[in-house]
This record gives C-alpha cells, structure tokens and sequence, in this order.
C-alpha cells in the first residue's frame, strides 16, 4: 500500500505492528508477522533509514515508529526531493540532446561521416522508417512530441503496431501529457496498452525520436518541420546517448492512466515546464508548441500561472516564480 512512497512490504508490515503493538520487541514482532530474524533486522534499517523510527523514551536503548502523520509527511517531502532531482537530471539530458541534435542538422550525405545517413523528404523517411521496422528484433522506444495524433495518421499506424506487438517487439513510448485531452488519441493508447504497449506522458520532449533494438535512431533535422529530413544514426557513441536520454525520461515520465502528480507548491508537471518556459520569456506559440497544445491553451496556462503568482506581467512572473520555489535550480 505504501510502496509508491519507498516503503516495501514486509517494511510496511513491520511499521504496521509497530504502531498497533508498541510494546512488542523484536521477537514478538517476528512472532506476530512470521518473519526471520534477518527479515525483521532488515526492516528495522530501512525504517530507520526513512526517519520512521525513533529512540523510545520509555524504554532505553529501543525503538519505536513515529506516529502515521509524522511518517507520511517525511515520506512524501523524501519522495518530492526525489522528483525535484530527477527533473533536473531530465533537463540536463534535454541539453545534452538538444546538443546532439545541434551537431547534426546540417548534415549532408558523405562517406565521411560513418554511421549517419541522411533522409530527404517525407517519402523517405517513410520508406526508411518501413524497412527498419519490419526488421526490428526487440524493442522500439519512441518520443512523439506532437500532442494529440491526427485520427488518419492512428489507422496507418494501427497495423504496423499490432504486427509489431504480436511478435513481441517491446513497444515504449513517451507522448506529451496533452494527448490526455484528445479523445481520440486516448482510445488508440488505450488500444496500444491493451495489445501489449507500454505508454507514459510527460510535459514537454527534446524531439521527435524512434530507438529501434538501441542500434538505430532517426531523429529529424528540424523540429518544426520533421517531414524536411531526417538522419538515421547508428554510431555507437550516439546510440548510447540517446538510449539514455530516452530511459531518463522515461524514469520521470507518468504512467498513462496514472493521476496526475502535484509537486509540493500544487503545480502539475505541465504547469512546471509553463511557468519555467514563462520565466525565460518564451511566447504563447512557443510555450505551445513545447507543450503540444494550443496557443489559446497556452495563453489560459500562461494567464492561470500569473494570477496564482498575483503578477502583473511575464517579467513580474518569473521573478515571483523563483522566488516561491517554483522554478527547478
């Protein structure tokens, strides 16, 4: 019950009786829960490890577990400092990626350049993408920066995906948490996870990306117009970045019928990349594009944001917003 916050079972059952049976030592415990001797020593560090107990003072030299609203308050600030810091280790693979993909975007055919091959037009990258696909092995993991998918472009992918599942190919992808408010991009990912997909959100990615079998990538040249070019990457080095950049974000991203999570100042994942793409000017068209949601959205965001920092204007807003908290250091 209490895993989602560190704690495992049998540290879960121990903490329990603890509360219920204060006077219990370790050997009633082990009594009461049909545990080892090891099992009960381990549990007893994990708990002390997250500050659930603490010494008895009433019986010197022995422990006892804090009360449940002291607990979950210690469990629930550990489990924000572990979100705060795997969002900043998000933003720094987004640097790096968005680097990557820097050095890249002007490239031009050369048999100089090994393992890069560059694709022009969409009839190519099409065509490319169909023959790597069909000889996939193990796994496609994929980030689809586009918000809500255009219902044509889902019944073209529809087969491809089910022929893919059906071999047990390994399916990941990571959408933009906007694709929630489109119904019918929600009943094709709930497709995809009923065959065998596995889907999570999160609020903003580095750039259109398709691993296959973490030996190849196709990224495109320009992210406002992906159907310009593309590269197709298989160096050694790259692919090593790159499968890491998609394993960080997918650690971080949420699960798609999960609810979604607010940090410690109420804000959503989404409304924490707003307010720090607020804070460094950007405009609604790029803020919405970044989120994958509409401009008018965008602005009621921007605007949403503002009134809860009671500013007067974006510049007002940034600087409240760091000095609240709200912006990742």
């Amino acid at each position: 019950m209490l895993t989602t916050l560190g704690l495992d079972r049998v540290s879960e059952a121990v903490y329990r009786a603890m509360l219920a049976h204060p006077q219990d030592g370790t050997a009633a415990l082990r009594a009461r829960l049909g545990l080892s001797e090891g099992q009960i020593r381990q549990a007893l560090d994990t708990l002390s490890e997250l500050a659930l107990l603490c010494p008895s003072a009433h019986r010197e030299g022995e422990l006892r577990a804090v009360s449940p609203e002291v607990g979950m308050e210690i469990l629930m600030a550990r489990q924000q400092a572990e979100l705060a810091a795997q969002q900043q280790r998000i933003e720094a693979s987004r640097a790096a990626a968005a680097q990557l993909i820097a050095e890249y975007a002007d490239l031009r055919p050369s048999a100089d350049q090994p393992g890069v091959e560059q694709l022009t037009g969409l009839d190519q990258i099409r065509d490319r993408l169909a023959t790597l696909t069909r000889d996939v092995r193990e796994e496609v993991m994929t980030f689809a920066p586009d918000g809500g998918q255009k219902p044509e472009n889902i019944e073209a992918a529809k087969p491809l995906n089910l022929d893919l599942l059906e071999r047990g190919i390994r399916m990941r992808t990571v959408y933009l948490d906007s694709v929630r408010n489109s119904q019918h991009t929600v009943e094709y990912v709930n497709w995809l996870v009923s065959h065998g997909g596995q889907v999570r959100t999160a609020p903003a990615l580095p750039t259109r990306m398709i691993v296959i079998d973490r030996a190849t990538a196709v990224i495109p040249i320009r992210s406002d117009d992906t159907a310009t070019g593309a590269v197709v990457l298989t160096g050694q080095g790259m692919l090593a970045a790159l499968c890491a950049l998609f394993e960080t974000v997918w650690t971080g991203a949420q699960p798609f019928g999960a609810t979604a999570r607010l940090n410690e100042h109420g804000l959503s994942a989404q409304e924490q990349t707003a307010v720090a793409l607020l804070a460094d000017g950007h405009t609604d068209d790029a803020i919405a594009k970044r989120l994958g949601v509409s401009p008018r959205t965008a602005r009621r965001i921007a605007t949403d944001l503002m009134e809860r920092l009671d500013a007067r204007s974006r510049f007002q807003a940034g600087v409240r917003a760091a000095q609240a908290g709200w912006l990742a250091r």
